[in-house]
């Protein structure tokens, strides 16, 4: 075997590692043994995010599309929520939950930062948590059954890229915290990887005919603004992101897409 291939495969291989690192830390599915482990690996697993994205669409689409051979719509929608958040440890509802109570009851940067730290959950995180998975459950009622599953194969993936243009842009703010292994400096390339994984999702259900260009479109003009909103009151509240500004980011910006996506999808059902 020649250099070059071996090559290939060698970097290839670690590619491959840096995905099911990235799998392992923001879900709870298991990962094979010949992973290993390297705390360096969790610097450059951010790129892969996205990517995570595509399993937990894939398996809560699946989970909307199995419930609905039994069930009514409604339930199908609450099954497959309950997959998706179990599926992540919640990770991502309690980061939006942590950002809620901070940013609404502490007025200082520091105040902020120790709320978010505490892992008990206040009367904004609770208020704010119960509205977005309300609010995500009835939109996800509204569309027509056909087109949830592949909606929720879009917005996984592209709310994740969302919240990883946090790590490429920003400064992370704490000098610990469970994110901070994947908030190293993110280059232009990795961010590329990330963004050509959401675009290859995007690109395959436009193609195969699952969904309307428009659907998609509008979806990730209301998902970019809603990230680009809170990344700008992170800015200015606490000067970068902390590893809940991730999954607040990653939780509000998948509800706009659903939002966006409803609002078409009416216009052209008239």
């Amino acid at each position: 075997m020649s250099q070059a291939p071996a090559g290939l495969i060698t970097s290839g291989l670690h590619q491959l590692r840096l995905f099911f690192i990235a799998l392992q830390f923001f879900t709870r599915l298991p990962i094979p043994r010949w992973v290993g482990f390297d705390a360096d690996w969790l610097h450059h697993a951010a790129r892969y995010f996205p990517a995570v994205g595509v399993v937990v669409g894939a398996i809560t689409a699946a989970t909307y599309t199995f419930s609905l051979q039994f069930w009514p719509p409604a339930v199908a929608v609450l099954l497959s929520t309950i997959a998706g958040v179990y599926l992540t440890g919640a990770f991502h509802e309690d980061g939006f939950a942590d950002v809620c109570d901070g940013f609404g009851g502490g007025m200082t940067r520091e105040r902020v930062l120790e709320i978010m730290q505490d892992s008990r959950v206040g009367a904004y995180g609770a208020i704010g948590i119960a509205l977005l998975l309300g609010l995500k459950c009835v939109t996800l009622i509204s569309i027509p059954s056909m087109q949830v599953a592949t909606l929720l194969l879009a917005a996984h993936p592209v709310s994740r890229l969302l919240a990883v243009s946090l790590v490429w842009r920003l400064d992370y703010v704490k000098a610990d915290g469970k994110a901070k292994p994947l908030a190293q400096h993110m280059s232009g390339l990795e961010f590329g990887i990330a963004l050509s994984s959401v675009g290859v999702v995007l690109a395959a259900l436009m193609l195969c005919g699952a969904v309307d260009w428009r659907v998609l479109a509008a979806g990730s003009a209301l998902a970019v603004p809603a990230a680009l909103w809170l990344a700008r009151v992170f800015v200015r509240r606490i000067g970068g992101y902390t590893g809940d500004c991730l999954g607040a980011v990653q939780q509000l910006s998948e509800l706009a897409f659903y939002l966006g996506a409803l609002a078409v999808i009416g216009n052209l059902a008239r």
